[in-house]
């Protein structure tokens, strides 16, 4: 990795789409997400310490956490990032002026391409792969340790519970409609492993699907899909989602049709880093949280 993990929860952004966004979406479920930010404000928030030495301890015990190439947490930010790298960035350049006004979205239509219901359900399947393997590198358990993941979904919260509602809303709902979940299921019971090779996001990321072949990898995509959909259902029906709902949320700072909600979706896929950005939070708290255990 290019970067350090303190220079990484340094640079997280305060104010941009992907926040927006975020924010939006926190009024509407429970993930009760705070957009922390900054390495020394994060080891304070997180640890509740305020003498220097042990902040210091902790500080440099996680550095050298992450450091340690023998770990999974370096591999962990690098799903994080590559799953989000396949975007536009349309956001930050097209955009980058209008944070903070309500963006039309019609002006940019002809810059959109919404994506077929086969593409969108192999992006949400491997954003939520994404999600399994990453938890299982930074809890240093196997990567297909399907059983441990779905008992962890209970006790998501912050920035965790945010990226998996994003997944459902964002990566579901919107572009996909109420019956995301039997739309997905039923998808990928009828993908090949050549279509999905044919994916460019699974192509980045295919080292680390747990499966010698694509055929493997391909069934290992359908039971983690499979193992999840009984918490995203109960999570939809207690959280009383519906696309128009978290469509209605996001009218705050964006301003479209109701009848184009698969643009709405392809113009957040192309100018929000959901992923990247929860994803830096998630890691910078688990080696926190674990400095803390061990000084």
């Amino acid at each position: 990795m290019s970067k350090s993990i303190q220079k990484r929860v340094d640079d997280l952004p305060t104010r941009n789409l992907t926040i927006f966004s975020l924010n939006a979406l926190d009024k509407i479920v429970p993930g009760k997400w705070d957009n922390l930010v900054g390495w020394d404000n994060t080891i304070k928030t997180i640890s509740q310490e305020s003498d220097p030495a042990i902040l210091d301890l902790v500080s440099r015990r996680a550095i050298a956490l992450y450091d340690d190439k023998s770990q999974g947490y370096q591999t962990a930010l690098w799903l994080y990032d590559t799953i989000d790298s396949t975007g536009s960035a349309l956001g930050t350049a097209a955009l980058g002026n209008k944070i903070g006004e309500k963006i039309p979205l019609l002006g940019f239509l002809n810059k959109l391409t919404p994506k077929a219901e086969k593409a969108q359900t192999i992006d949400l399947s491997l954003k939520l792969v994404v999600e399994v393997v990453a938890f299982c590198k930074i809890n240093g358990i196997p990567g297909d340790s399907l059983g441990d993941f779905v008992r962890s979904l209970s006790d998501y919260g912050g920035e965790s519970l945010m990226r998996m509602s994003a997944l459902v809303c964002f990566d579901g709902l919107i572009p996909l409609g109420p019956n995301f979940i039997q739309t997905v299921s039923s998808r990928l019971s009828d993908l090949s492993p050549k279509e999905l090779e044919k994916n460019s996001q699974y192509k980045n990321i295919e080292q680390e699907i747990p499966g010698d072949s694509s055929d493997g990898k391909l069934s290992f995509i359908g039971e983690s899909f499979d193992s999840v959909k009984g918490w995203m259902g109960d999570f939809v029906s207690s959280n009383d989602l519906t696309p128009q709902k978290v469509s209605h949320g996001l009218q705050g700072f964006i301003d479209f049709s109701e009848d184009r909600l698969d643009y709405l979706a392809a113009f957040l896929d192309m100018s929000t880093d959901y992923y990247r950005h929860t994803g830096v939070q998630t890691l910078a708290r688990r080696l926190i949280e674990r400095s803390l255990a061990e000084i």
